[in-house]
């Protein structure tokens, strides 16, 4: 009798500990499932978050707005107007309204490529800045640090051979025929003295010189 007891006993202990071990299985189910999601929730959140850092993006050794549309983001770099950035745009194939910060790397390698040999993606000619250049003769667009270090070197040779204009640069005048009685009154420039203070400064030098002769 004892022994028929200590096996019922058994028996009930391991059905029990089976209805736990089942109870306990759908729980850790559902815990692992609650923690994918998390994962999957907290992953958009760090791009998310990536994609705010962007906010500047360097393109052509110069600081963009990357929350700006790319059309308009462009026009931040030297040298590229409102035309060239549309037909930039056209060109590389990337939507103008789109926001510069959605680029990867490649794209915006692919954009500078565009901005540096426009002619070879198919922007026309006439929208370049610098046609027929005097050294190469060939049609180019300048952008960025490349503009302004021609832009010196066009004013020192206009110097350099004492034209009109290298004259006016080198005076720091104006040099395409505005009108100086008004406008550009700074730097060397003498200010006018009216005629009543000019007449007194006479009357006071002529008094100093018989004093200065006794």
């Amino acid at each position: 009798m004892g022994s028929t007891r200590l096996k019922d006993e058994e028996k009930a202990e391991k059905k029990a500990e089976a209805k736990e071990e089942k109870a306990a299985k759908p729980s850790e189910a559902k815990h692992e499932k609650h923690e994918e999601k998390r994962e999957e929730k907290k992953e958009p959140k760090r791009e998310e978050r990536k994609r705010e850092l962007k906010t500047i993006v360097r393109m052509i050794n110069t600081d963009l707005d990357g929350e700006l549309p790319l059309r308009r983001a462009l026009r931040g770099i030297k040298g590229i107007s409102h035309a060239i950035a549309n037909a930039i745009c056209t060109a590389s194939g990337y939507d103008p309204k789109m926001k510069l910060n959605s680029l990867n790397e490649n794209d915006i390698a692919k954009i500078e490529e565009v901005i540096r040999n426009p002619e070879k993606f198919g922007v026309p000619v006439w929208s370049l800045n610098r046609r027929r250049d005097i050294e190469s003769g060939m049609d180019v667009h300048l952008s960025g640090q490349d503009l302004e270090i021609a832009k010196r070197f066009d004013i020192q040779r206009l110097v350099d051979a004492k034209t009109y204009r290298g004259v006016r640069h080198m005076l720091g005048l104006p040099a395409r025929g505005q009108r100086t009685r008004s406008s550009f009154r700074k730097g060397r420039v003498v200010g006018v003295i009216r005629k009543s203070v000019r007449i007194v400064q006479q009357e006071a030098g002529k008094e100093a010189k018989p004093e200065e002769k006794k």
